[in-house]
């Protein structure tokens, strides 16, 4: 009888609805939390792959204009070493055609001077041999076989003379004249071998003021081929070794774009927002509980009016007994 069972008469109705709500509210709340900790997680990706990202774009550019200005710089230092070269073998060919005209010079000179001292040793032993034959007392002129001899030697080698006689006189006049010629000669010779040995001796100072210059530049110029050429060698492994590590960061910047890639299709990639699920999660939670509460209210006043009908029939089953 339904009053000896009080337990389902104040049994709730709408519990089965309450329980299908209440699995609906807690599935609710479980994909929420759940999809809060999968946007905490892909905020959290996307972030650090962005940064990631950034630093190796950042680090990449860098290198980039670092190795620009160093092969900028490496093809600067090649070709002031090529210039520099060029200038020493134009040197080194200057340096050898000097020396070659310094010696036919020198030798033509040294030929000019044979010639001019011959020369002037000739005039000056006829100048004695006049002077002393002009300036001797006339007796003393008496001519031997030898001293005929010998004037035809200096003077009279293209004519064959007569026989000298025993005495010969004297002709002071044209004597004169031929040893005022002779020194003139004389005077000629000396002035152009004195001219002969001054400009031998310009030439040999400015040959070796030429050389001496040629030498040091030629040795400024090579140290300066060999520190240049020390400095791009430097500058082309730096550049070899920087342009290793910009590969490995090119591929690691693959990389990173290929998971960032993955993220997005993870996280962003959806037909709505995560803000926008969230919303709809929550107001269709709202409104189960509201209808779960709204159960509870009519549940709670259906339990009390049949909890007031048992009452009042159980009084009146006591008053007709």
């Amino acid at each position: 009888m339904l009053y000896d069972k009080p337990a389902e008469v104040l049994r709730d109705p709408f519990q089965k609805v309450k329980g299908l709500i209440s699995t609906m509210i807690s599935k609710l709340e479980k994909e929420a939390s759940a999809e809060a900790t999968e946007k905490a997680y892909c905020d959290d990706e996307m972030r650090k792959t962005d940064n990631k990202k950034s630093e190796l774009d950042d680090s990449i550019e860098k290198l980039s204009t670092k190795i620009e200005k160093m092969v900028s710089k490496s093809g600067s230092l090649k070709q002031e070493v090529a210039e520099l070269n060029s200038e020493l073998a134009g040197l080194a060919k200057e340096t050898a055609e000097m020396d070659s005209l310094r010696l036919a010079e020198s030798a033509a000179s040294t030929a000019c001077r044979n010639d001019l001292e011959l020369g002037l040793a000739g005039v000056r032993k006829s100048l004695t041999v006049l002077r002393n034959f002009y300036a001797a007392p006339e007796a003393a002129f008496v001519q031997t076989d030898a001293d005929d001899e010998q004037m035809t030697s200096l003077m009279q080698q293209a004519a064959r003379q007569p026989a000298a006689p025993q005495k010969a006189e004297k002709s002071t006049g044209a004597g004169s004249a031929i040893i005022n010629l002779l020194e003139v000669v004389e005077s000629d010779f000396a002035k152009n071998l004195a001219t002969e040995d001054a400009e031998e001796s310009d030439a040999q100072t400015a040959y070796e003021k030429h050389t001496q210059a040629n030498k040091i530049t030629s040795a400024q110029q090579t140290q300066d081929v060999k520190f240049k050429t020390q400095e791009f060698t430097a500058l082309d492994k730096s550049v070899s070794e920087l342009s290793a590590d910009k590969a490995t960061e090119v591929q690691e910047v693959t990389a990173v774009n290929e998971y960032f890639g993955t993220l997005k299709e993870r996280c962003i990639a959806k037909p709505s927002t995560y803000e926008e699920r969230k919303n709809r999660r929550e107001a269709e939670i709202k409104g189960l509980r509201d209808a779960l509460s709204s159960l509870e209210s009519a549940a709670l006043m259906e339990i009390g009016s049949r909890s007031r009908r048992s009452r009042s029939l159980r009084g009146e089953k006591l008053q007709v007994a």
